[in-house]
């Protein structure tokens, strides 16, 4: 059983209030910006244990009827077809149209998306917004403007904010979310209070960000590994000066709002007449934070996090022929938690079978904390071999029983390497679960496995090479937590992902 470091019930609660006394404070509208992910928040959930990667989506299902969603795509995400969602392995727009989906399941209304920093009408820009019409929703265009952030002047005017399409919304609660960072969701909120202001209509701006937790100390694990987890985009953590200044209290925040909050104290007087604000801190609603029931369980989750990040910086520097400036960053961070890249169960035991084998293998820790070991053989690779042996101890299935017989695998190899022009013969871990299930229907162990696929969910695992996008895939959709060793296991200069 693993521990639970948060009381999501407490948080569901505590969140849904906060954000309808903010929107109460402005009497009007009420614009949310939603930072990191509404669905799918797998990097909370890992460090704050028991924060199920649905709750913010389920709070927002709590206040459904006054609620609206608009996301934002920027346009240059659009055309960056290297750009992906690393945890789901899809493209950005694949992602707009996922979740609208999630959202109407949910019974949460999407009224509109607004394509931004729009330049000119491309043909994938053309493209998408068609595709979205055809769907039945509203899309809007904003532009790029000269001098945003800091020239405050020409952005509340009618050749910069007002030259952006306004937003028509029927609620109360305007969620404004996006796929990813860099989407221009606050430029979207302080559009439509521009706009609401000409048109006489009241309207306020608050932020949604879970990370840093704001009433966590800087150096708490969890605020670190939100560090850790954005290496990438140069955010660093720092106690909030504004805060400081106004009400004598040492809170967190980070460098980009830090660095804005004065323009946009500027916006605001200039949209509003005043700034509500006093701190960049006081635009947040985030309750997280008093919703940790055991420190502890959160700061070892925290610690193992970011010890996961820096094994998976290392790798996408050695896939893309990158600068281990991702990879550096992560290890300093390392340094101030006083762990190492070894500090992880489950690379210790890949690494020795690896030394033993004198081949690839894996090892991954069940929900107890048993450690199980795959390694290559002529039928199976190592991820393969790990996660029979996994579903194996799971199930109470002596070790010595065989899930697969081999004259069930060799249909599969010759298929393979004889038709379908592959030169390894060895499973996959996709291939492993289909022969599995086949074999479910006529032997109890096979079934018995097979029911044991949900508990490897949360569980960690490790390969001593860098895994193909197959298997890659498989671990993701299984819910095991994987990283790897930066290793190719072959020399070969063309790599199928």
């Amino acid at each position: 059983m693993r521990a639970v470091g948060f009381d999501r019930d407490k948080y569901l609660t505590l969140q849904s209030h906060h954000i309808e006394a903010r929107r109460s404070q402005f009497g009007g509208k009420l614009y949310l910006e939603f930072g990191g992910k509404l669905f799918d928040d797998m990097h909370a959930s890992r460090v704050l244990p028991g924060f199920t990667p649905d709750n913010k989506i389920e709070m927002l299902a709590s206040i459904a009827d006054e609620v609206e969603v608009v996301f934002a795509v920027n346009a240059r995400d659009l055309t960056n077809t290297t750009k992906v969602r690393a945890d789901l392995g899809i493209s950005y727009e694949d992602d707009v149209l996922r979740l609208i989906d999630e959202f109407g399941e949910r019974g949460l209304f999407v009224s509109s998306v607004v394509i931004t920093q729009v330049t000119d009408d491309n043909r994938t820009v053309r493209t998408f917004r068609r595709k979205l019409e055809r769907m039945g929703l509203k899309v809007y265009r904003h532009y790029p403007i000269k001098g945003y952030p800091h020239d405050v002047r020409a952005i509340v005017s009618e050749h910069g904010y007002g030259r952006n399409d306004y937003i028509e919304t029927s609620r109360d609660v305007i969620v404004v979310t996006a796929p990813g960072p860099g989407s221009g969701k606050m430029a979207t909120c302080l559009s439509q209070l521009y706009h609401d202001h000409q048109r006489g209509i009241g309207s306020g701006y608050a932020k949604f960000e879970t990370f840093p937790i704001w009433n966590l100390p800087l150096d708490h694990p969890v605020n670190i590994a939100y560090e850790a987890a954005t290496a990438d985009l140069d955010d660093v953590n720092m106690i909030d000066p504004f805060h400081l200044a106004a009400y004598g209290e040492q809170v967190v925040n980070y460098n980009r709002d830090v660095e804005v909050f004065p323009v946009l104290n500027l916006l605001f007087e200039q949209l509003l007449g005043h700034s509500p604000y006093r701190s960049p801190t006081d635009m947040g609603v985030n309750m997280a934070g008093m919703c940790i029931s055991d420190d502890e369980v959160c700061r070892e989750a925290s610690r193992q996090e970011v010890v996961r990040r820096y094994h998976k910086a290392l790798v996408e520097e050695r896939r893309d022929e990158l600068e281990p400036v991702a990879s550096d960053r992560i290890a300093l961070l390392m340094g101030q938690l006083g762990v190492t890249k070894d500090d992880r169960p489950v690379v210790g035991p890949a690494l020795e079978v690896e030394r033993r084998t004198k081949a690839p293998a894996a090892a991954l820790q069940l929900a107890d904390e048993r450690i199980i070991t795959g390694k290559t053989s002529a039928l199976l690779g190592a991820s393969s071999s790990v996660l029979l042996n996994a579903l194996k101890a799971l199930a109470g299935i002596d070790d010595q029983v065989n899930l697969l017989a081999p004259e069930s695998i060799e249909p599969i190899q010759t298929l393979k390497t004889h038709h379908l022009g592959s030169r390894n013969p060895r499973l996959h871990t996709d291939e492993v679960l289909i022969a599995l299930a086949v074999s479910a229907t006529t032997d109890p162990h096979a079934k018995a496995a097979i029911d044991q696929l949900q508990s490897l969910r949360g569980c960690d695992a490790h390969t001593t090479v860098i895994l193909g996008s197959v298997d890659e895939g498989i671990f993701r959709n299984l819910g095991v937590q994987v990283t790897s060793e930066p290793v190719y296991q072959t020399r070969k200069l063309y790599r199928k992902r």
